[in-house]
């Protein structure tokens, strides 16, 4: 048989739910799953509704008197939003004996196995909510979900379909990192004079002109760092920004980040 599969966490990881002090809790991150991100967002809403869910911790390893007790092994960004609101205690789940192996699935199960709502979901939830006169201060919330939402699996699909099939021979038409409704932008011809003689001919009759390789990289490198300038700009003002035209923008920018690891490892 092989390992077995966690998808919850262990019974006998569960523990008593109790109010923490902050300055008992070490500044550890051993099992932080990813960067605090929006923290304000979710400090908004512990501060109108409370802490809903408790942070898991477990006894620091090698504690001393006088010094911080426990161990954060999920909830860093609740932890966080709590020191923003300037609160004093923490709602947490104290597992008093919890193993590596079972801390780890403690902070894992959730973020590896919990689905979060997709856009489709969440403009249901939003025009649901809006009929039944629900909860009219969670419209803003939803519309910060909405820029966080994952791309559609059909959509990663085509993307990681694109990025192992065979390299495209001309400029591409519609797909994804383009949006929908405009037109692609076509490469840019060569920075540097073009070649001459029969390469020249080719091109004036096929009306395409070529570039090389070299000039293709640097006009793209060119092109992204103007881009680059514009995001910093749109940074500034990001609160200004209508809120489909954040939307559309992180779409771009979650296209890039998730190229970002192929062309490193393409470079090794």
């Amino acid at each position: 048989m092989g390992p077995e599969i966690r998808t919850a966490a262990p019974a006998h990881a569960t523990g008593a739910v109790v109010l923490v002090p902050l300055e008992e809790i070490a500044p550890d991150e051993r099992f932080r799953l990813r960067p605090e991100g929006e923290v304000p967002v979710l400090a908004s809403s512990i501060g109108r509704l409370g802490q809903l869910e408790p942070v898991e911790l477990r006894p620091l390893p090698g504690a001393g008197d006088g010094g911080p007790r426990w161990q954060l092994v999920a909830g860093f960004r609740r932890l966080a939003a709590l020191r923003m609101l300037m609160r004093e205690q923490v709602l947490a789940r104290i597992h008093e004996s919890l193993s590596d192996e079972d801390a780890w699935a403690v902070a894992l199960v959730q973020g590896l196995t919990g689905e979060p709502l997709a856009e489709a979901e969440l403009l249901a939830l939003r025009d649901r909510l809006a009929a039944s006169g629900a909860a009219p201060w969670a419209a803003e919330l939803v519309e910060e979900a909405r820029l966080r939402a994952p791309l559609p699996a059909e959509v990663r699909e085509r993307f990681y379909d694109f990025l192992e099939g065979p390299a495209p021979s001309g400029p591409a038409g519609t797909g994804e990192g383009e949006i929908e409704g405009e037109e692609p932008t076509p490469l840019t011809p060569a920075l540097s004079p073009a070649g001459t003689g029969e390469r020249e001919t080719k091109e004036e009759e096929s009306g395409v002109e070529e570039v090389s390789a070299e000039d293709f990289a640097r006009d793209l490198a060119l092109r992204m760092a103007a881009l680059n300038q514009d995001l910093a700009t749109a940074y500034g003002a990001w609160k200004d920004l209508p809120a489909e035209g954040r939307r559309l923008l992180l779409v771009q920018a979650r296209y890039v980040a998730e190229l970002l690891p192929f062309l490193e490892d393409a470079d090794r």
